[in-house]
């Protein structure tokens, strides 16, 4: 498997702040990984460490097999931040082409006009930053990390200014970047967006790193519901061996029955279920 980031044993410290603690996490080519945390978990500092902007107290960070921060790791790598400016009086065409240069792409108006396209602004191509919308412009910023073709995307809060029509562009294009290999690290607090595109979810807490799996691998059975005549009868933490004895309870008492189904817990659930229980 190829890993387009890998952290192993990353620490980082802030005097008696210890912001992260000895983190291992890998992202393998083309996979799409969402970062989840409450706010001053570590989740950022972890990006910036990928990015070579924070320097580890412990550990490693690698970029396709580069460390952080090298050139090489530069090279493939593309990164939006959570809070970012650019000039007001720049369209978005000027824009992107100070970061093709920036960059040292030759993509040209092609590469351009294909980013702007992936991101829903073919048609502002000349509209300057300051006449957009938050959402534009966040949209804008997404197609800056894209230039030159990085093979792994660092998004930290992609989708916070963003209306439900503009979520569905980013969807749709982490959705395409998969399909074209591209490594993403998504940083959001957005948990129905993780679970809907993720292939994978990493939850961190005071600096910690204290779950990471598949969504449906974190989202544990929860019971067990059963369709009657007489309503629907819930029977929470009910496994399914538990199934047998309780349609015999139910037909010995008249009911008639049309269905049976499990009950998951969701993402949120579980998050909250491993952070709650961290704090305890």
């Amino acid at each position: 498997m190829t890993l387009a980031l890998e952290v192993s044993g990353l620490a980082k410290r802030y005097g008696a702040t210890h912001a992260l603690r000895g983190v291992d996490l890998a992202v393998a080519e083309g996979e799409l990984v969402g970062l989840l945390g409450p706010n001053g978990a570590g989740k950022s500092t972890l990006v910036k460490a990928a990015c070579g902007l924070v320097r580890p107290s412990a550990g490693s960070v690698r970029v396709c097999g580069a460390p952080a921060g090298s050139p090489a790791a530069r090279r493939t790598l593309g990164y939006l931040a959570e809070l970012f400016r650019f000039p007001g009086w720049a369209s978005a065409e000027e824009l992107l082409r100070l970061h093709q240069r920036l960059a040292g792409s030759t993509g040209g108006v092609d590469e351009r006009g294909e980013l702007l396209r992936l991101v829903g602004l073919a048609d502002a191509s000349q509209r300057r930053v300051e006449t957009m919308s938050k959402g534009m412009q966040q949209r804008l910023g997404i197609a800056q990390a894209l230039v030159g073709n990085p093979r792994l995307l660092l998004l930290d809060e992609p989708t916070s200014a963003l209306d439900p029509a503009g979520r569905r562009v980013v969807r749709d294009l982490l959705q395409e970047l998969r399909r074209r290999k591209v490594a993403v690290l998504l940083n959001t607090h957005l948990l129905s967006e993780v679970e809907r595109i993720c292939d994978r979810v990493a939850i961190i807490d005071h600096g910690e790193l204290l779950a990471a799996g598949r969504p449906d691998e974190l989202a544990r059975p929860s019971g067990v519901e059963v369709d009657t005549a007489g309503g629907t009868h819930r029977f929470d933490g009910a496994t399914r061996d538990e199934v047998p004895a309780i349609i015999e309870r139910l037909v010995a008492a008249g009911e008639r029955i049309y269905e049976v189904r499990p009950v998951r817990s969701t993402l949120e659930d579980a998050y909250l279920a491993v952070v709650e229980g961290h704090h305890d």
